[in-house]
Formats: C-alpha cells, sequence, structure tokens
C-alpha cells in the first residue's frame, strides 16, 4: 500500500487560500440572503425538534411505565410520531429551499463565468484548453455551489443540533457531559491534520481531471479525429488517455482512503466516548443520582452530540475542498481582460461611411498572464509522453501543455517568423477609403491577418493608432464597432445548428425572406433549398456536412445579412476549384459593392481589381500601388505574381 501515500499533492496542500476569500463567497451569495435566512430557521427548527425525542423517551421510562399511566404512554407515543411528522416537514422545506438556492447560485456563477469569459481576447482563446476551460464552468461550479448549501448547510445544522444535544445533555447530568466531551481535541487534531490531505488531494485531483477532459475535448471534435486518424495511432492515443485517466484514478484511491481513515477513527472515538456515557451513566443508577430514562436519554444525546461532531469534522475538510471550487472560479473571473470599452467610449455613428487608417501602428502580441497557468494545461511537469504532437509541445500535440509558463502560446501564426522579442507590425500605416477594395499580400508570417484582426480590436495596438470614420477603435464601444465589420475567413466556422440558425446568428431578428435574399447574392440559395430540410438542415460541428466553397458561400451570405460597412476577407478564395472560386467571386461581388473591404490574398489574380494593394514583410509595408503598376515595378509584388503565373501555366 505505499504507493498510495505517494505523490500526495504536497504542493498544493500547503497552499493558503487567498486572503478575503470567504468574504468574496458570502458576497457573491448576497442576491440569495432572504432565502439564506429562511434556510437556516428552518435548519434551526429542525435542530429543535429533533432534540426533543430522547426527553420524551425519558418521560415514557420514568414517568408513564412506573406510574403504569396509560393516557401518558398513548400521548407520549404520539407526540414520537408528531416529532418525526414535524421534523420530516421541516427537513423538506429546508431542502426545498436548499436546492433553490444551490442551483440559482450555480446559474450565477455560470452566466458570470460564461459572460467574462466570451468577453476575453483572442488570445486568451489561442493560451488556454477547451476542456479546461468547461471544467470550470461545470465541476467547479457545482463543487462551489456544493460549498455554500450542501456543506455550509449541513455545517450549521449540525452545530445546531450539536448546541441543542450539549444542553439537554447539561440541564440532565453535567458529570456525564463534560466527560463524554472530553474527546472534542481529538476531533479537531485528526480534522486538522487529514483534512489539509484531503484539501492538497482534492485540488490535484481537479487539475487532472481538467486536463482529461481537455484531451477528450481536443480529441472528439470532427478536426482533431481527423488528425488523429491521419498521424496519431489509437493505441498510443488509448496509452495517453489510460495514463491520465489513471491519475485520476490513483487520486481518487487516496482521497478515498484517507477519508475512511478519517471516518475509521472517528468511529472509534465515538464508540470510547459512548462507552464512557454507559459505564458511569450506569454506575449513577445504581447509586441511584439518576434514573434509568436520564440514562437513556443521555446516551440518547451522546449519540446526537457525536454525529454532528463527525460530520463537522468532515463538513470542515469538506468545505475547505469546496472553496477550491470557489478559488479555481474566482481565479477565472479574476483573469484581467485588456480589450474592454473605455470609461468614456462612444458609439459609432451608423450608418458608418467605412473608411479605415492605420496610423504608424506598431504591435507586439501580448504575453499570457501567468495567473491562468492551469488553464493552459500545466500541470506541473506530470505530462506524458504517449501523444502524437511534435516534439516539446507535450502529450496534447498543441503545445497545450507547457512545461514552463504558457506565454508562447499566445503567439499568432504571423508572429512566429517575427520571434517574441521583434514587433508583429512596426511602424504600419495606410488608408481604406469607404468604398475601396485594399489587398494585403506578402509571404506567410508577414503580419497579414494581424492587421485585420486589429480593426476589430481582436488585439489592441502597442503603438500608434487604428481609426475608423476617424475614431481610434479604442475609444468606441466595442458591440458598435464590431457591428459594421464582418468577416469571411478561409474555414469559416458554424455552429452544430440548422443553416438558418448559423445565418441568422450575424442578425438575430433577420427574416426568413431576408435569409433567403442573402443566400442568392452569395450564390448558395439553389443548393440549401434542395436540400431535403432546406435551410433547416443541421450543418454539423464546424459545418462538415457541407464542402469548403459551400461554407464559404454560407459565410458570405452571413456577413451579407449583417450589412456591414467594412468586410474582412481573410485568404476566402485560396485553395478552392474554379467552378467554386468563379461562384465565389461573384458572391463577394455582391458582398463588398459599396464597401470598405480588406482582403488577404495569397492568389494574386483575385485581387487584380483591387483599388489598391499593400505589399507587407516583415511586418512593414514594403510596396503599395495597383495590379499593374506593382507588376511593373519589379519588386516583391511582381515576383510573388510572376511565380504563381509561372506554377499555373507550367504543363503538369
Amino acid at each position: 500500500m505505499f504507493w498510495l501515500f505517494q505523490q500526495d499533492g504536497r504542493e498544493f496542500r500547503d497552499k493558503k487560500f487567498a486572503k478575503g476569500l470567504l468574504r468574496r463567497v458570502f458576497r457573491f451569495a448576497r442576491p440569495h440572503r432572504p432565502a439564506l435566512i429562511i434556510y437556516g430557521v428552518l435548519l434551526l427548527l429542525s435542530a429543535g425538534v429533533g432534540a426533543l425525542s430522547p426527553l420524551v423517551y425519558r418521560a415514557i421510562i420514568d414517568d408513564a411505565i412506573p406510574d403504569s399511566d396509560r393516557r401518558l404512554l398513548a400521548w407520549l407515543a404520539l407526540s414520537l410520531l408528531g416529532v418525526s411528522l414535524v421534523g420530516s416537514l421541516l427537513d423538506l422545506m429546508s431542502r426545498m429551499y436548499s436546492s433553490r438556492i444551490g442551483e440559482s447560485l450555480i446559474y450565477d456563477l455560470r452566466v458570470a463565468l460564461y459572460d467574462h469569459v466570451q468577453r476575453m481576447p483572442l488570445a486568451f482563446f489561442t493560451a488556454t484548453q477547451t476542456g479546461a476551460l468547461i471544467s470550470r464552468l461545470n465541476n467547479d461550479v457545482i463543487g462551489a455551489q456544493r460549498a455554500l448549501t450542501g456543506t455550509l448547510g449541513t455545517l450549521v445544522s449540525n452545530i445546531f443540533m450539536l448546541a441543542f444535544a450539549l444542553s439537554f445533555m447539561l440541564a440532565l447530568e453535567w458529570r456525564i457531559t463534560l466527560l463524554a466531551m472530553a474527546v472534542l481535541p481529538v476531533f479537531v487534531v485528526l480534522a486538522k491534520r487529514l483534512g489539509r490531505r484531503l484539501q492538497g488531494l482534492t485540488r490535484q485531483g481537479m487539475m487532472l481531471n481538467a486536463e482529461m477532459n481537455s484531451q477528450m475535448t481536443e480529441r472528439f471534435n470532427v478536426s482533431g479525429a481527423l488528425l488523429v486518424k491521419y498521424f496519431g495511432s489509437p493505441d498510443a492515443e488509448r496509452d495517453d488517455f489510460g495514463s491520465r485517466a489513471g491519475d485520476v484514478r490513483d487520486i481518487g484511491v487516496r482521497q478515498a482512503f484517507y477519508s475512511r481513515i478519517l471516518m475509521i477513527a472517528l468511529s472509534l472515538i465515538t464508540a470510547l466516548g459512548t462507552v464512557v456515557v454507559y459505564w458511569l451513566g450506569g454506575d449513577l443508577v445504581i447509586d441511584g443520582s439518576i434514573e434509568i430514562g436520564t440514562l437513556v436519554a443521555l446516551v440518547a444525546y451522546t449519540g446526537q452530540a457525536y454525529a454532528p461532531l463527525i460530520q463537522l469534522t468532515n463538513a470542515r475538510v469538506d468545505f475547505l475542498t469546496s472553496l477550491v471550487s470557489f478559488e479555481r472560479v474566482f481565479e477565472l473571473l479574476d483573469l484581467p481582460n485588456p480589450i474592454v470599452d473605455a470609461p468614456d467610449a462612444e458609439r459609432l455613428v451608423t450608418p458608418a461611411a467605412g473608411r479605415v487608417e492605420f496610423d504608424e501602428v506598431v504591435f507586439r502580441y501580448p504575453a499570457f498572464d501567468a495567473a491562468a497557468v492551469s488553464l493552459a494545461g500545466g500541470s506541473g511537469g506530470q505530462g506524458h509522453g504517449h501523444g502524437a504532437g511534435p516534439p516539446g509541445q507535450g502529450a496534447n500535440g498543441n503545445g497545450a501543455r507547457p512545461a514552463t509558463g504558457a506565454a508562447s502560446a499566445t503567439l499568432a501564426p504571423d508572429d512566429r517568423s517575427a520571434g517574441a522579442m521583434a514587433p508583429t507590425l512596426d511602424g504600419l500605416s495606410f488608408v481604406a477609403e469607404p468604398g475601396q477594395m485594399v489587398a494585403l499580400v506578402g509571404p506567410s508570417g508577414a503580419g497579414k491577418s494581424t492587421i485585420v484582426s486589429l480593426v476589430s480590436r481582436l488585439y489592441d495596438v502597442t503603438g500608434g493608432s487604428v481609426r475608423v470614420d476617424g475614431h481610434d477603435v479604442r475609444t468606441l464601444t466595442l458591440d458598435s464597432l464590431r457591428s459594421v465589420i464582418a468577416v469571411v475567413n478561409q474555414d469559416p466556422h458554424m455552429f452544430h445548428d440548422s443553416v438558418r440558425m448559423n445565418l441568422r446568428y450575424a442578425r438575430p431578428a433577420a427574416t426568413d425572406a431576408e435569409i433567403v435574399d442573402a443566400c442568392r447574392k452569395a450564390r448558395i440559395h439553389d443548393l440549401i433549398a434542395s436540400l431535403p430540410s432546406g435551410y433547416d438542415t443541421v450543418v454539423g460541428e464546424r459545418g462538415y456536412r457541407f464542402s469548403g466553397g459551400e461554407k464559404q458561400r454560407i459565410a458570405i451570405a452571413r456577413a451579407l445579412l449583417k450589412d456591414p460597412a467594412i468586410v474582412i476577407l481573410d485568404e476566402a478564395t485560396s485553395h478552392l476549384d474554379s467552378e467554386t472560386e468563379s461562384l465565389i467571386q461573384q458572391a463577394l461581388g455582391e458582398a463588398l459593392a459599396g464597401r470598405t473591404s480588406l482582403v488577404i490574398a495569397h492568389r494574386l489574380s483575385t485581387i487584380v481589381a483591387a483599388d489598391q494593394i499593400l505589399v507587407v514583410n516583415a511586418g512593414r509595408i514594403v510596396e503599395r500601388g495597383r495590379h499593374d503598376d506593382l507588376v511593373d515595378a519589379g519588386g516583391l509584388y511582381s515576383e510573388l505574381y510572376r511565380t504563381q503565373f509561372e506554377r499555373a501555366t507550367a504543363p503538369l
């Protein structure tokens, strides 16, 4: 059994809770204060009613039976039934209030977490694991609720029960009461010693569960499943998951082992105390100091006192370990969001003209906050080596389990070639006038995607400014800024819902006629209408029931439905066949008409008609102009264009 004591979570066990954690817990529960007060009163009444039964036993044995008083015996027997009925009713009512408070708290925490997380900047999502976030929203929220209603309710109820039992015991025979309570220090010592151990194991178990959930989340979406099937090994995946699940199993066994040790020790102490009461109480009965009924009542009250003591001991352990859930919830809620509305932010005047201006923009990708390392999958060096990921990326294969820190996880694709210290954009300036198409071209990693991400404030500039209609985007409210921008990506994301709902996500109030009109303009209506369920067809996870070109046209329809002033196309026509590209170009003609557009394109033939082409390299604009002028200039654009032209005309 030596292995049970290995990896006992010493690094977690010694961790101190943040100062003011309890105050914050109760402050979060403040909206439920009336229900909590009623719940407390019900617990008090329930404990008081439950403490009446031993007195009835005493009266039956010492009064009714010796006096042969059948009428009194009947009333006392009926009173026992009444005590039981009233106790059950109070217990039912307290349970109702407990569940109401608990479910309301779960709702409050989940909504608060969901709202906070969905407002976080893109860097947060590139550095965290989805499974870890889901674990916070589910397991930790439920654990926090259990701390406030289940554990705290048990704690309060047992305090009341103990107080009533001790009060009646002292009134019946104070000497036996003091002897019975002599074991109290042992309870306290056991709770302190084993409680810390269980608290540390609980925290470690939560982290291991989150890691296991993260692996399942990554592998069981369509993209992850395809990656595993193309490059992975089912046996290696099974072994890797088995290793993680084994860690969870071992933690669970150790928790159960220490919990059982605590229960056995407390049971032995309870048995010792009960023996003392019977022994000394029986001696007092023999001496005539007390009646037999009084001894029976004392024994009953001893049970009523020891049971709460055991529960209180466990409640302390449970409450401390449950506070871990609150701590983890608050850790996520406390993560700062750098992309928020300024206190004096103003709404962008609509309809917007769509003028976009970059003025000496400097940008470096921010490092991820160290407070969120646990969300990035770091586990203190307990990684497993069975995964199919590239060297140095851990078992998940996506760099999500770094050995130290998580700053590198926030680097976007455009920043990888530049290095963490060099700026991704350096002194970049240009203007896109209303209605113009501005194309961004350049080698991979040059900073093109970074440029368009700054327009909608997915990130904030490090220096300089980005302006829309003359307003620095940092002075505008996020919702008004993003309401005038639509984006069509190379691989548009779709929710696992109907085509209609995916389109309506851009404008919830859109009518069916407006949806159909947008799809006609995007050259996708005929295909959707031909499906058995039409616009009610479920697209599948990430839209995998549709081809790449079909998803592109649905995404264009979604952008048209939003009716934006600014359209961003991020390589929306790359890797498509000629027929599909032709349909998408027709759809884009509708989407871009009269709107400012920023177009990232690797296929230069698609931007020949652009009003302005910006050639980006290493975070700087190295050339700008129209297509013909740039081709004649013989610079980087000309080189890129000729390379593509020669590749396209080369014999097979």
